[in-house]
């Protein structure tokens, strides 16, 4: 049987799994607080990207 973890923390998904949308795909985490770390990482990732200087 093939399980399913967090994307953000690897504990073990269950029924209350949260979808969210990161760099245009779906990506399945235990909860809101997980959902939120990606988010955020997500943001800083693309605000470092966008930062002159930085190639």
């Amino acid at each position: 049987m093939n399980e399913q973890t967090c994307a953000a923390c690897d504990y073990k998904l269950d029924d209350t799994r949260i979808l969210v949308n990161i760099g245009g795909k779906p990506v399945e985490v235990c909860c809101e607080e997980c959902a939120a770390k990606l988010r955020e990482a997500e943001k800083s990732a693309r605000a470092a990207t966008r930062q002159p200087g930085h190639n």
